[in-house]
C-alpha cells in the first residue's frame, strides 16, 4: 500500500479546473475587457433596415396608408401620400401628390398638387397641377384642375373645371365641362 500512490493521489482530469474568477471593482466591464485585447473588435447588432431612418428631410418621401387602415377625419401633411385604405373627410397636401390605390375608398373632399385616381372616390378635386382617373378609378364629384386625364374605361360623375393659372379665384381662364357618363372611347380621353 505503501508502494501504490494511485490510489492515494487525486485523479486528474483531461480538462483543466476552473477556477471561478473575481472581479475587483477596478477591474473592466466585460465590454471595455474586449476593446482592451488589439486586434479584436466587438461585435455590435445589426440594423434592422426595415424602417428608414427620420431626418428633416423626410418631408420630400412618401407616406403609405395601408389596405387595412381607416380614417376618418383631416389628414394634412407635407409629403406624398398613397392610400390603399378607407378615408372619410379631408385630404389636404397642397404641394404634394396624392395616390388612391386601387383597394381605396375614399369619401373626401382633396386638395392637393396632383391626383392619381386608381380606386374609388366620391367628393370634390383640387389639383394644382393635374387630375389623372386611370382605367379602374371612379370619381363622383367636381374637379378644378389645370390639366386632366380619364383613361378609357374610368367613371367619372360631376363637373370638370379647368383652372389655367392654379387659382381657383380666376374666372376668366376657366372653361367648364359637365360628364356624367362611363368613358367608353377608344383611346384615353385627355383635355388640357
Amino acid at each position: 500500500m505503501w508502494g501504490d500512490k494511485k490510489a492515494d493521489a487525486p485523479a486528474k482530469s483531461p480538462l483543466p479546473q476552473q477556477q471561478p474568477q473575481q472581479q475587483s471593482p477596478k477591474s473592466p466591464a466585460p465590454a471595455d475587457r474586449l476593446a482592451s485585447f488589439p486586434g479584436e473588435a466587438k461585435t455590435m447588432a445589426p440594423i434592422d433596415s426595415t424602417y428608414p431612418a427620420t431626418s428633416s428631410s423626410s418631408s420630400s418621401g412618401l407616406a403609405r396608408l395601408g389596405a387595412t387602415l381607416h380614417v376618418k377625419g383631416e389628414i394634412t401633411g407635407n409629403e406624398d401620400l398613397h392610400i390603399d385604405g378607407t378615408v372619410e373627410g379631408l385630404v389636404q397636401l397642397e404641394d404634394r401628390k396624392l395616390t388612391v390605390g386601387a383597394s381605396a375608398k375614399v369619401t373626401a373632399d382633396i386638395i392637393a398638387r396632383e391626383v392619381v385616381v386608381y380606386g374609388n372616390v366620391k367628393g370634390n378635386l383640387r389639383a394644382r397641377d393635374r387630375i389623372e382617373i386611370k382605367k379602374d378609378g371612379s370619381v363622383a364629384g367636381d374637379l378644378t384642375t389645370a390639366r386632366i386625364m380619364i383613361e378609357d374605361g374610368a367613371y367619372f360623375k360631376g363637373s370638370i373645371e379647368i383652372d389655367k393659372t392654379g387659382d381657383a379665384g380666376d374666372n376668366d381662364s376657366k372653361a367648364a365641362y359637365t360628364r356624367n357618363a362611363r368613358s367608353t372611347a377608344a383611346t384615353s380621353s385627355s383635355v388640357s
